[in-house]
């Protein structure tokens, strides 16, 4: 594997992300949308130029293929001719560009971990990379790379133990705070599966278990000391000899980008109107599974469209804003909800909205890099949302006035067109009446000559009236989320105003 320094991608993507590291949407010609490329790879089209055949692709020869004509990119040890998809690229050709004729694994992960390249480019796979051999020094082995978890004394553990009618997986973080957020655990067909977070790595137990357990999976955790318990109900009285084959990714820790997403299938329980284009979701979780979605943080849904894999990032939000400040009902870990705007020309949000109740999406383990202690040690929190860049400030919002009593002010400045696209606008009013520290601003780009509030788009001037300290030296977080301009900008524009990079938090991917 080539070993190149990736360069930095440009900042702020999709409205509903929420994770670091974006990249910016280029307009595509006609004829190249995601589902003329799906048509294109199954026409039966030379994409590769060589006939089908696969070839042992060295450092050499991939570097020759460095043009837009002649595009060859390496991810993860297979080499695709990506020269064909170079008009179809929704991040545009200079994005690829980056990574021609190199291997642009880590470029890739920086932005499109998420994406399954595999079935997106299968019929662009040229072959393999060529492996080159490591000379060691004579009468010297090459070192061996120890994963921690393999040395008690430095990372995650792992035991199990039983009695008749149950089995208990015990795991030992070492990690004190530990909380229901950082454990995911999911029990389908006798595969247990369970993910330790720990900042960026994560700790995997992960067996074909030995028998048969029921649905019902209980998770227990001590925060003060770490430990875990993943507690199963045997469907037999009968005694395990072994917990079970362990499978390929068990007891490693490992950072958490090296691991792959894992999905599981999650059914529509309700879909119901918000706005004329916007609808709220209800996902229903597996009996077996133990989820989760931290504050400001995203998941990825995954359909199947037309034979091939597509994804797309979506920040759960609450089924409402909770005025009487209280856990809403079925926001218990058994429901996942999404506001996801309709496209009328969206391939993936197009099938959304056609799926019926009763229905199955897979979903993923949240991801995101947005921590609670920015609200934490915060006395201002002002939240800029254009259109449905709002999904991550309803957890957001929730948690800083129901938890957070050191915040003086929470300001939410809402952008959109026109009256018709605000989102929970008669929540978001009765909040603010009901809360004295919380105050809603709409703004409209396209308002009609009745609209009595602000209008214009996000600007410098708009800004530096609105954004405001309620002291002179107190502690501000500002959170912004939108289409990638509208954050692009806005960051900018706060950046001018005198605010520091560690003051402001884009929610982006």
């Amino acid at each position: 594997m080539l070993n190149v320094t990736p360069p930095a991608f440009p900042a702020p993507g999709s409205q509903q992300r929420a994770a670091a590291g974006a990249r910016s949407k280029v307009p595509l010609k006609p004829g190249r949308s995601l589902m003329d490329w799906i048509r294109l790879t199954k026409s039966g089209k030379d994409l590769t130029g060589l006939k089908g055949r696969l070839i042992e692709v060295t450092e050499d020869e991939l570097s020759k293929h460095n043009k837009k004509e002649d595009c060859w990119i390496c991810i993860r040890g297979f080499v695709y001719n990506v020269t064909p998809y170079m008009e179809y690229h929704p991040g545009g050709e200079d994005e690829l560009m980056k990574a021609a004729g190199t291997d642009g694994t880590d470029l890739f992960d920086q932005v499109h971990r998420w994406v399954n390249y595999e079935s997106m480019l299968k019929e662009c796979l040229v072959g393999r990379m060529a492996v080159k051999p490591i000379a060691a020094p004579k009468g010297v082995l090459p070192e061996k790379k120890v994963l921690a978890s393999s040395a008690k004394d430095l990372g995650p553990s792992y035991d199990w133990f039983q009695t008749d009618s149950l089995v208990t997986i015990v795991i030992y973080t070492k990690q004190k705070d530990m909380n229901a957020e950082l454990v995911i655990v999911d029990c389908q067909d006798k595969q247990l599966r369970g993910e330790i977070i720990m900042d960026d790595h994560s700790y995997l137990v992960e067996v074909d278990l030995d028998h048969a357990v029921s649905e019902d999976v209980a998770v227990n955790i001590a925060e003060k000391v770490g430990k875990v318990e993943i507690i199963l109900r045997k469907k037999d009285n009968i005694h395990w000899k072994v917990l079970g084959q362990p499978r390929e990714g068990h007891n490693t820790f490992v950072k958490r980008t090296d691991r792959g997403l894992f999905y599981r299938k999650c059914k529509v329980v309700s879909k119901t109107e918000v706005t004329h284009n916007t609808r709220l979701f209800c996902l229903m979780l597996p009996k077996g599974t133990h989820l989760h979605v931290p504050t400001g943080q995203h998941v990825y849904l995954k359909q199947i469209i037309a034979g091939t894999e597509v994804v797309k990032p979506y920040t759960p939000v609450l089924p409402f804003l909770p005025l009487d400040f209280k856990e809403p009902p079925r926001h218990n870990g058994v429901h996942i909800y999404l506001m996801i705007k309709i496209y009328s020309h969206g391939l993936f949000t197009q099938a959304l909205d056609h799926l019926q109740i009763g229905d199955y999406i897979f979903v993923s383990n949240p991801e995101g890099n947005f921590k609670k202690s920015q609200v934490q040690t915060s006395e201002d929190l002002i939240l800029l949302a254009g259109g449905t860049g709002f999904t991550p400030m309803v957890k957001l919002l929730n948690f800083a006035l129901t938890e957070v009593s050191c915040l003086r002010t929470v300001k939410l400045i809402f952008f959109n067109k026109t009256e018709d696209d605000i989102l929970w606008r008669n929540q978001l009013e009765q909040l603010a009446l009901k809360d004295e520290r919380f105050e809603v601003q709409f703004i409209l780009s396209q308002p009609t000559k009745d609209w009595v509030g602000k209008q214009g788009k996000i600007s410098s001037s708009l800004l530096s009236e609105l954004v405001k300290r309620s002291r002179r030296d107190s502690k501000v977080l500002i959170c912004i989320c939108g289409p990638a301009p509208f954050t692009e900008q806005g960051v900018q524009y706060l950046k001018d105003l005198g605010y520091s990079q560690e003051e402001i938090h884009a929610f982006t991917a």
